[in-house]
């Protein structure tokens, strides 16, 4: 789970038009938000790998989960390209596994 967190927190960075483009329109300054949310799941991801902080690490990654849902709901809606309309539909329920997953590191 940390390897997720920390490489798509990478990918904020080394990609950062993936992420802007799914970003809803009435979210402010998209850029600043998206090297927030790479940030957050950087050092999330590797809170995870020490005892000491695998419980809040765990906690944020849930809150950040809930945070970043609107965007995958708008993803849906807008049916971005090149994503067929099935995998952005399982992408929503997949939220709860991965809140699932993650509470079971609290």
């Amino acid at each position: 789970m940390a390897t997720l967190y920390v490489m798509a927190g990478i990918m904020h960075f080394v990609k950062p038009k993936v992420y802007l483009r799914i970003m809803p329109p009435y979210l402010p300054n998209p850029k600043l938000l998206n090297k927030i949310a790479g940030l957050a799941e950087i050092i999330l991801g590797l809170g995870l790998l020490h005892e000491s902080t695998r419980s809040l690490a765990a906690w944020g990654i849930i809150l950040l989960l809930v945070a970043v849902f609107p965007a995958n709901l708008y993803m849906y809606q807008k049916k971005s390209k090149g994503i067929p309309e099935w995998a952005l539909l399982i992408r929503l329920p997949l939220q709860l596994v991965l809140i699932f997953w993650a509470y079971l590191y609290t």
